[in-house]
């Protein structure tokens, strides 16, 4: 099924554009820095936006089939940018921050599974950026506990 999108270039001075999705909802981007006012998030932050959105749909969901019920979860994102052009992802880091009464190891496959077969985003990611995907685990009165769960992605 092919995925739609129309993207309106509206403001050459704050170089941003409206991008409205085949599915009809709308998000404006914005260049960084000097090109842009950066009233919008930027091409590369959404495509980090995308990947924790997409990771996280389905951590949460494959949690659920495990009956785990975390408190809170959070997914913090960093990435490393070449410094020459096109200046792209070079290493992303995904770290799950959970809370709650969550089984470590079900945390654990959770995100591998998201990782290794689930979220495309990843997917086409890892085709060409090494992702290091992380959770830090905080349960009621024990120290937060924090593993490197999976890296995808070239050597």
């Amino acid at each position: 099924m092919p995925h739609e999108i129309l993207a309106t270039f509206t403001d050459l001075d704050a170089m941003a554009v409206d991008v409205t999705t085949g599915s009809g909802h709308q998000l404006r981007l914005e260049a960084a820095g000097d090109d842009g006012s950066g009233g919008g998030a930027g091409p590369k932050e959404a495509i980090l936006a995308a990947l924790a959105a997409c990771t996280s749909m389905d951590v949460a969901s494959i949690l659920r089939k495990k009956r785990q019920r975390p408190t809170t979860y959070q997914i913090a994102m960093s990435g490393d940018t070449a410094t020459e052009y096109p200046k792209v992802f070079t290493r992303i880091s995904v770290e799950h921050r959970v809370s709650g009464t969550v089984e470590p190891e079900a945390l654990r496959r959770s995100i591998e599974l998201s990782a290794t077969r689930y979220c495309p985003v990843s997917a086409m990611l890892a085709a060409s950026v090494r992702i290091e995907h992380r959770y830090r685990l905080e349960q009621d009165g024990a120290a937060p506990r924090s593993e490197l769960v999976v890296v995808t992605g070239p050597p």
